[in-house]
């Protein structure tokens, strides 16, 4: 047992909490509420925590008043479960857990968060703008249902935050000043991004450690994209339009971030694949100057359309002769007729034509598949209760696997929780399902292929009809035998990664029939 913690000798090795919790190590102060965050190990439920500890003389009545309203907001929001917000396990003020002998006004316990300081994270170096965008779109996800339930955060400290191991900014020490407001948390979420651009923290306040944002000499914080070039404008926009208050367009509410930085994440993506197309020759995408001369380029193109000329007259010759032996008959009966009704030997999922209709992919003869068909409506399926990101589902669908359909973040594995999770497609006809393909990066997951006569079903009306493991990136999961349905039920029943965390995510999904 480490020595009992003395006012004002806050030390690992030290316990708190009338000897419960001993000091492990200290993640930072925030100086504005003499917030002292520590990870301490609970000496009763032997496990981790996360103390923010409120440190000030229980006489000065001033102080004291402070803390109860901090301790009555923390204990509030106890009441609030989100992955992007630790759970307040327990609330400890003077008298109820805390010795006068402390120094301590109060102490919230939370459970402690793995990962990467937020600090310690920008240090070296800023984040890559698409990935500081999804950071802070998952912390705004959080304030977005913390301000629906009438909850601050209090996320405007960023040694309050931490980076979970999967690339989620997580609140790990909880407990909101006195006085913050909803308002204060959106400006949080500006000055998180414009942090993570930037390395500079813009609300005042922050760590010492961190060096602020500079302002123009009207006053305006320099947008984000003036210190690092690279960051796109709409996300150097955002950061400083939702910090900043008076009449320069700002942002107000967490939902409008969210639909910011959809549309931000949008235009780097078109952005993105506006910098993958072919480059003129001095380096640019797209040029309003008139195209010079090249004799050697105009050669190439004459000679490619020469060949392409060619192509096309031997295509039609080659039809042209098809349709004079068909119609000549010359008595000629050695070989079979030709049937022209008769389709082309198709491609098998699994392996290679060989020409004559025989599959050489690994000696199995494999169901041939058509086209994907598009589901007319896709939709999170979860019969016992909320959907995980319902809003998210189409996304397995769009075409584009760089966006996602995930699942909450789950602390068990399943069923502990509940059986599963999945999305359900729905088509406007019966298709006869052969094979289902899932790009995801989610080694682990095992997932349940089920058909329903109704959309609304419950699990047990559903029949199995496939399954499989997403141990690869691109995986294809066949069905014990066609299946016509008009009702396809994609179902998590193993979600991926480890506990305490873990969940699961599709890019993007296709439905593969019978050809």
């Amino acid at each position: 047992m480490g020595t009992r913690a003395q006012r004002g000798a806050l030390a690992p090795g030290g316990v708190v909490g009338d000897g419960r919790y001993r000091l492990l190590a200290q993640f930072g102060i925030d100086e504005r509420a003499g917030a002292h965050l520590w990870r301490a190990r609970d000496g009763q439920l032997r496990r981790d925590v996360a103390l923010t500890m409120l440190v000030g003389d229980p006489a000065d009545p001033e102080a004291a008043l402070l803390g109860r309203r901090t301790l009555e907001r923390a204990a509030h929001a106890a009441t609030f479960e989100h992955p992007g917000v630790a759970r307040v396990l327990d609330v400890l003020s003077l008298g109820s857990g805390i010795s006068s002998s402390e120094g301590l006004l109060g102490i919230v316990v939370a459970e402690w968060t793995k990962g990467t300081d937020l600090i310690d994270l920008v240090a070296e170096r800023p984040v890559e703008p698409g990935a500081a965008a999804r950071m802070v779109r998952a912390l705004a996800e959080s304030v977005d249902q913390a301000h629906q339930s009438g909850l601050v955060l209090g996320i405007d400290h960023p040694q309050r935050l931490r980076l979970t191991p999967d690339g989620r900014l997580r609140l790990a020490f909880p407990g909101p000043l006195p006085d913050a407001t909803l308002r204060d948390d959106v400006k949080a979420l500006g000055s998180v991004l414009y942090l993570l651009l930037t390395g500079r923290w813009a609300l005042p306040g922050g760590p010492p450690a961190l060096p602020p944002a500079p302002k123009s000499p009207t006053g305006r914080i320099v947008p984000a994209k003036s210190l690092q070039p690279r960051v796109p404008p709409e996300l150097s926009a955002l950061s400083v339009r939702t910090i900043e208050d008076g009449d320069h367009g700002g942002i107000r509410t967490s939902a409008a971030i969210l639909r910011a930085l959809d549309h931000a994440a949008e235009a780097a993506e078109r952005a993105k694949q506006a910098q993958a197309e072919p480059a003129e020759p001095d380096g640019s995408v797209w040029t309003t100057k008139k195209p010079t001369k090249d004799k050697a380029r105009r050669r190439k193109l004459a000679l490619g359309v020469t060949a392409l000329v060619c192509a096309a007259v031997a295509v039609l010759a080659w039809l042209g002769m098809m349709a004079i032996n068909f119609f000549q008959d010359d008595g000629d009966t050695s070989g079979p007729p030709v049937n022209l009704a008769d389709p082309p030997a198709q491609q098998q999922d699994g392996g290679q034509n060989n020409g004559n209709g025989q599959n050489n992919g690994n000696g199995n003869q494999q169901t041939q598949t058509g086209r994907p068909v598009q589901p007319s409506e896709i939709t999170v399926y979860n019969p016992e209760g909320e959907g995980d990101s319902p809003s998210d589902a189409p996304k397995a669908t769009d075409g584009d696997p760089a966006t996602v359909w995930r699942t909450d973040l789950y602390k068990q594995q399943l069923p502990a929780l509940k059986r599963g999770v999945g999305l359900l497609a729905t088509f406007d006809e019966s298709i006869d399902l052969s094979k289902v393909r899932v790009i995801a990066d989610s080694p682990g997951t095992e997932v349940e292929i089920r058909t329903s006569d109704s959309p609304n079903a419950p699990l047990d009306a559903t029949e199995v009809v496939g399954q499989g493991k997403l141990d690869d990136i691109n995986t294809t999961i066949s069905l014990d035998q066609p299946v016509d349905s008009t009702h396809v039920i994609v179902w998590v029943k193993t979600l991926g990664g480890e506990e305490p965390e873990l969940n699961s995510e599709f890019g993007e999904v296709k439905f593969l029939p019978s050809a």
